[in-house]
């Protein structure tokens, strides 16, 4: 895992963020703040629309607060270039979506294998450790797959895998769970956790599932644009 000095992983600092809708300007972040130490999860709750995706996309550096400040590992997302933000996000970041966002024409293993590329790995180590990272999410037989060829719990099972296969510090997790039945819902959850005590990755999940959100560590409830503890 990536060697933070300081426990704080995440921190949100009197966060506001609108959207214009036609000439009117909606405010759907409020003066949020929270922190995320090593290893810790959270999860947010509320209602759709409420801006559970915003704030996540806010806390990865997807896009930029209007006010508020947010630190990453000790550093401030919207004071870097956009290759040093790009690189800061690999670094300490994974993402896993509702729906997977695998690339169709690649396999299993390359897919996995992608974040590692994209920092310059060399191809054989970085199918060598995406090959491990799969087989530790029970695929190891899945290697040479494409998507199309998986089940959407095995898809979401490689996502979770190409989310950490590079050790960050922080796991970002928009509704995982949303787009599969309850087995497979709760078989991915299973392994997110399992992963957090493993790799010590903190995680953040969005989710509507109370029943998911009560096995984190802290419940959040966005509502109002402010977040309140539950």
């Amino acid at each position: 895992m990536n060697e933070v000095m300081n426990p704080m992983v995440i921190e949100a600092r009197n966060v506001v963020k609108s959207f214009r809708q036609g000439p009117q300007a909606v405010q759907v972040l409020q003066g949020v703040s929270l922190e995320v130490t090593t290893g810790e999860r959270l999860a947010v709750v509320g209602s759709s629309g409420s801006g559970k995706s915003t704030l996540l996309h806010l806390l990865g550096g997807l896009d930029q607060p209007d006010s508020g400040e947010i630190f990453l590992c000790g550093q401030q997302p919207a004071k870097l270039s956009q290759k040093a933000l790009s690189a800061l996000r690999n670094q300490t970041l994974g993402f896993v979506y509702q729906f997977h966002h695998l690339l169709d024409e690649f396999t299993a293993q390359e897919n996995v294998a992608m974040p590692l590329l994209i920092r310059r790995m060399p191809s054989g180590d970085a199918m060598r450790v995406a090959a491990e990272m799969l087989a530790r999410v029970g695929l190891g037989h899945r290697l040479d797959h494409i998507p199309g060829e998986l089940s959407g719990g095995e898809r979401q099972r490689a996502a979770i895998a190409r989310a950490l296969v590079t050790s960050p510090a922080c796991l970002l997790a928009d509704e995982p769970t949303g787009n599969l039945d309850r087995q497979s819902a709760q078989a991915a959850f299973d392994l997110m956790l399992e992963l957090n005590r493993d790799l010590q990755v903190s995680v953040i999940l969005v989710t509507h599932d109370m029943d998911l959100a009560r096995r984190m560590d802290r419940v959040l409830k966005l509502d109002g644009g402010v977040l309140h503890e539950c």
